[in-house]
């Protein structure tokens, strides 16, 4: 009888740990699973995030560009109407908006401003004649013009990546762990309010 209850323990204490055994390997394949999926989500994050950042660099060139071209024409503006003093204005307050803008949040609104800054520029100059006959301005605004074809091809395929990437941070189950990993939000250059469209830079 005794040999019986020994028998009973030694096979109750293997069961035991044979399933405490299969309880760590579950666990451990658990853990590893879980880790496996959260370097991929990790590693598709970082590859969108990559992607937006080279777009975002496609487009600062045009853009820098075009910061440098505003002063020059907004200084003919000056010498040859003097009178449109808010458009002056309008042209100093936003270029030093982005150039103070450090955050990108701010920098994609002070160009977004500045494309309608521009936009108004040239509708200010319509109405001069001495600023349409202008050989420098003429050759000024041709430079605007290219510029601003360059801005807007690069918008879009910039605002593509920043879509690409909200989407993917907002998707089950990454969701569960990207604000975790560090990233929120990107936000676009100009939606659907139209800031941003090419400046009308034809002059009749």
């Amino acid at each position: 009888m005794r040999n019986y209850k020994t028998r009973d323990f030694i096979i109750s204490a293997e069961v035991i740990k044979m399933s405490a055994t299969a309880v760590s390997v579950t666990v451990a394949v658990i853990l590893i699973t879980v880790s496996l999926w959260a370097i991929s989500v990790h590693n598709g994050l970082v590859r969108l995030s990559k992607l937006k950042e080279e777009a975002w660099s496609g487009m600062d060139v045009p853009l820098k560009r075009r910061a440098a071209l505003l002063p020059n024409l907004a200084e003919i503006v000056r010498s040859r109407a003097s009178n449109e003093r808010s458009m002056l204005q309008m042209i100093d307050e936003t270029l030093g908006a982005v150039s103070s803008a450090s955050a990108p949040d701010a920098r994609i609104e002070a160009e977004s401003v500045l494309s309608v800054t521009l936009r108004s520029l040239f509708k200010v100059a319509d109405a001069h004649p001495d600023l349409k006959s202008n050989a420098v301005f003429i050759k000024l605004k041709n430079e605007a013009s290219s510029l601003e074809n360059e801005i807007q091809l690069a918008r879009h395929y910039y605002n593509g990546t920043v879509r690409n990437f909200n989407k993917a941070i907002r998707m089950f189950p990454a969701v569960l762990i990207s604000s975790r990993l560090g990233y929120s939000k990107a936000t676009m250059f100009g939606e659907e309010d139209g800031g941003t469209e090419p400046a009308d830079v034809s002059f009749a």
